[in-house]
């Protein structure tokens, strides 16, 4: 089953760290990723530019409308995302709880929805809609 997981972190400990440290521990956060490839549990994954380079969009009144910046203004932003396989959540928790990422900042693990039936359901609507 695919968890994914939400790295969160402070943009300011980034600030706060030197450049050895930095590269330190982006070394350490891949070598771990390296060690869930090779054993099967690395389904995919993408770090984030910081928070400042996001748009967010809402629908309201009928209209999209844009904003600059994260959809929450929080001291921590969501950094990365990794996506697990794992047999289970605590295997997930367990896999996720010796990634060096963790000492950064929180993890959110969350299963991911299947949402094959409901692809399925829809593509049939869609293909009873197009007949005339």
């Amino acid at each position: 089953m695919k968890y994914i997981c939400l790295g969160y972190m402070d943009p300011k400990k980034w600030e706060n760290m030197s450049e050895r440290e930095i590269n330190a521990f982006v070394d350490e956060c891949f070598a771990y990723d390296d060690v869930l490839r090779k054993n099967g549990h690395f389904a995919g994954g993408e770090a984030l530019q910081p928070p400042q380079n996001a748009a967010t969009l809402r629908f309201q009144n009928g209209k999209v409308s844009v904003t600059d910046g994260p959809y929450a203004e929080t001291k921590e932003q969501l950094g990365g995302i990794l996506i697990l396989e794992a047999e289970d959540l605590n295997h997930a928790i367990q896999l996720m709880s010796k990634h060096p990422g963790v000492r950064g900042g929180p993890f959110e693990i969350r299963p991911a929805a299947d949402l094959t039936d409901m692809v399925a359901a829809s593509e049939r609507r869609r293909s009873k809609a197009q007949r005339p």
